[in-house]
This record gives structure tokens, C-alpha cells and sequence, in this order.
């Protein structure tokens, strides 16, 4: 008898579990399950459809149909997982008519994800109050554009938020940020990034207010402000981007435990701790690789790497996670901002002393036309000089930079060493010192006591 294997949810990392799954065992019945009307589409994408950078919300459907044909995949789309026996090793499912099926499983991988986090503010429920995670969401935003909206409020200044709010700003609306905390991009950068984006993205018309919330949103039946420390904003639309949950209701209800993140708890293979069921994606735990706790950053390239994990194990065979360090990068009009590993806040919460070093240079040869400023922060434990974190905001040519200090951190590289590398140069790509280079040997001269 073929193996059975049902996933739930299929998006990064559903589909990307069922692929690895089906490469893994070519004869099993691979059956996924999604609520929504689209599968496997970009959720990161969602932002820059807004902004009119790509075409059309159908452009970010990453898997067409052809694929579920090609690879032999039962794709069931707007239905639901209601319960999950583990005893007899079933879910039971209902679809958008209302007919129910309850469907055998011999492996079992959740990948229900996250929803919008709604916080409490008074007149959520208002039309033209949006959040940011499916289609249906964007082609909502879309369409209050396109009926004559003209001002918008977006709270929470995460990468979501900021994105949001580029892509408004980009499409002509007067756009105000709201963030609780005292600055922008709270969990990517330290304050003296954070400073120097917020001030960037202030000169690109966008108004920015941290260290505040909002009190109320106003309007009739239709949202036409925002109340912000006793000052009314005009807002023809709202856009909450106050993070996201993992969706376990479906898990607890069926003994799975979750995590000190409150999310599904796994080990290095993806499993819970029900034989023959495995979480991925937003759902579900990994290890910090620094700290060795449990984290959850809720990343597209977390989703799809714990899917081929947790595929390759549903089907029979051996693969592990190695863990995270929350590498993400993003463009904020002409500015790439990105970061790996620990920022110099959260090394002090984690109890480790860290050193510093920042340097700003440029992507090209000071001579060479073209070139753009680049500031790199090198962060590094004291006591081993190992490199723990970077952070890096420049108008090109970040995110390659981001992905060669995750290898060094995940190399266990120091900033000695760092500082040695042999690196490549050319005046129209960049200069004979990498700037990486040269926050390496900051670092180091803050480390020697100079």
C-alpha cells in the first residue's frame, strides 16, 4: 500500500514539504489542504503589488496548477481541517459547500502558519481596516485606492508595516506610521540604524510617529481617522501590521504541545511529539543558532527550508534543521536594509556582553560613477570575538553582505578572522576595502581597548 500522507496548509511550506515529499517517495498519495481560494502563493510579495513594482496579486501564485498535475499532488483548496484523530490517525475535513471527509494519514505535516494580529483598538471593525497577509487582503487595500482614498495610516513599523506603507506612499496616498515601540524595525535593527532609516523614510514624505499608539480609530460605519495621543490623523484606510500569530488551535485541540514561543514544539526532524505528525513554516519552533533556544521568526526562507525537512522525514527519509539565526532583508524605496544573527539589544537580554563596530562606505570605488553610501554594524561577543550579528542598510549590494556574515557566524568565524578575508574588487562593483572588512577591524580595535 502506497504511504498517505496528509499536509495541512499549502503555501511555503506546505508545498514545499509535499515536493520534497513526493522526490523523496515517488509512490505515495501526497494529499494538501488550504482554506483559501489560492495556493502556494508569496505572502512577502503582497507589499509590492501594492507599490505596483509587480503587475497583479496573481503574479505572486508561485505554484500553478500544472505543478500539483506534474508532481501528482491532491490539492484541495477551500477546505478545512476541523479535527485531527491521532488514535486513528485521520483529520477530518469540511469544504466550502459544507460536505465533510475525513481523510486516512500514515504521516501527518501541519503547516497551518499565522494570522494578522488584531489588537484591541477601538473601531477595528470599521470598513476600510485592513491587515496584510492574504490576497484578498491586498486586492482589498488595492481597490480603497483605486475608489479615491487618499490618506492612510498604517500601524506597526515591522517589515510589513514599512513595506505597507512605501507601497501607500508610493501610490500617491498621504501616509503616517504608528509604532508602539520607541523606533522603527524594532526586532531587524539597534536604535542607531533604526534613527537613520526612520529619518530616511521621513524624507521620502512618509510621517513616522514612535513611542505612541493609536487610541481609537474613527468614522461612522467607514474609518476616516485615527486618534494618536489626543491628534486626529486623516486616514481613508488603516493598515494593522502589528505582527502575527501561529495558528495551533488545530494542534492543541489533538495533544501536540507548543513551545515557549507558542508555537508547535519540534526537534531537528520537524516532529512533534505525536509519532507521525510534523509542523513547519510559521507554526512551528526552530533553534536560535547563537542562543540554542527556541525561536520563531516567521521568514519565508524558514518556512521552505522546515518544509523540505519535515517533507523528507514524512516520506521515509533522513533529513535534520540546523536551526536559524533570522537572517531578512527588505527595500524601502531606494534603500536595502538588512540583518543576521543577534542585534546589540537582544545580545544584552540574552546576558552576552558584545562589542561593536560600524563603518559607512560605498559600493563602488569613490572615482567610479554610481556608487552609494553603506553602513555596516558588525556585532561580536567579547569574551571568543566571535561575530554574532550584522546589520547593514545601503542603496545596493546588501543582501549578499547579510548572507556572507550568517556564514560567518554560522562558521564560528571571529572578527580576526573576518577582518583578514580575502575579498574581490572592481571599481564598478565595489571597493578595494569591503566595507564587512572594515567594521571587522573597528570591532577589533574596540576589542583591543583602542
Amino acid at each position: 500500500m502506497p504511504r498517505k500522507i496528509v499536509i495541512i496548509g499549502a503555501h511555503a511550506a506546505g508545498v514545499d514539504a509535499a515536493s520534497a515529499a513526493r522526490k523523496t517517495d515517488r509512490k505515495a498519495e501526497i494529499t494538501l489542504l488550504t482554506k483559501e481560494k489560492n495556493a502556494g502563493y508569496s505572502r512577502c510579495g503582497l507589499p509590492f503589488v501594492l507599490g505596483r513594482q509587480i503587475k497583479d496579486f496573481s503574479n505572486l501564485i508561485v505554484f500553478p496548477p500544472s505543478f500539483y498535475q506534474m508532481m501528482k499532488l491532491n490539492l484541495k483548496k477551500e477546505t478545512t481541517a476541523t479535527s485531527i484523530n491521532t488514535d486513528n490517525k485521520t483529520v477530518d475535513t469540511v469544504d466550502s459547500s459544507g460536505r465533510g471527509e475525513t481523510l486516512p494519514y500514515d504521516t501527518l505535516i501541519l503547516t497551518t502558519g499565522a494570522r494578522s494580529f488584531i489588537p484591541p483598538i477601538t473601531g477595528k471593525e470599521k470598513e476600510g481596516v485592513y491587515s496584510l497577509r492574504s490576497i484578498e487582503d491586498g486586492q482589498g487595500i488595492d481597490r480603497a485606492i483605486k475608489n479615491g482614498a487618499r490618506t492612510a495610516a498604517v500601524v506597526g513599523a515591522g517589515l510589513i508595516g514599512l513595506e505597507a506603507a512605501v507601497a501607500l506612499r508610493e501610490r500617491g496616498l498621504d501616509t503616517t506610521v504608528v509604532e508602539l515601540l520607541p523606533q522603527v524595525l524594532p526586532v531587524m535593527l539597534d536604535k542607531d540604524l533604526a534613527k537613520q532609516v526612520q529619518e530616511y523614510l521621513e524624507k521620502r514624505g512618509l510621517k513616522i510617529i514612535v513611542g505612541k499608539g493609536v487610541d481609537e480609530i474613527l468614522g461612522t460605519e467607514k474609518v476616516k481617522s485615527v486618534s494618536i495621543a489626543g491628534e486626529e490623523i486623516p486616514a481613508d484606510v488603516v493598515v494593522i501590521a502589528t505582527g502575527i500569530r501561529a495558528n495551533t488551535d488545530l494542534a492543541t485541540k489533538a495533544g501536540i504541545e507548543t513551545g515557549p514561543t507558542r508555537t508547535i514544539k519540534t526537534n531537528a526532524r520537524m516532529e512533534t511529539n505525536v509519532k507521525d505528525i510534523f509542523a513547519a513554516g510559521d507554526c512551528a519552533e526552530s533553534t536560535n543558532i547563537i542562543t540554542k533556544k527556541p525561536v520563531c521568526p516567521q521568514l519565508g526562507t524558514v518556512a521552505v527550508r522546515h518544509g523540505k525537512v519535515a517533507g523528507v522525514n514524512a516520506a521515509g527519509g533522513y533529513s535534520l534543521f540546523t536551526g536559524v539565526l533570522g537572517s531578512a532583508v527588505t527595500q524601502l524605496f531606494e534603500t536595502q536594509i538588512g540583518v543576521t544573527g543577534l542585534t546589540e539589544f537582544f545580545a544584552k537580554r540574552e546576558g552576552i556582553e558584545s562589542v561593536t563596530g560600524t563603518i559607512t562606505s560605498m559600493t563602488r570605488a569613490d572615482y567610479f560613477p554610481g556608487g552609494k553610501p553603506i553602513k555596516v554594524k558588525l556585532i561580536a561577543e567579547k569574551e571568543s570575538q566571535r561575530i554574532i550579528g550584522g546589520q547593514i542598510i545601503g542603496g545596493e549590494e546588501v543582501t549578499q553582505r547579510v548572507n556572507a556574515i550568517s556564514f560567518a557566524i554560522q562558521k564560528q568565524m571571529t572578527v580576526r578572522e573576518l577582518a583578514k578575508t580575502d575579498t574581490a574588487y572592481a571599481p564598478p562593483l565595489c571597493e578595494t576595502w569591503d566595507p564587512m572588512v572594515l567594521a571587522a577591524e573597528i570591532t577589533l580595535m574596540k576589542l583591543r581597548g583602542r
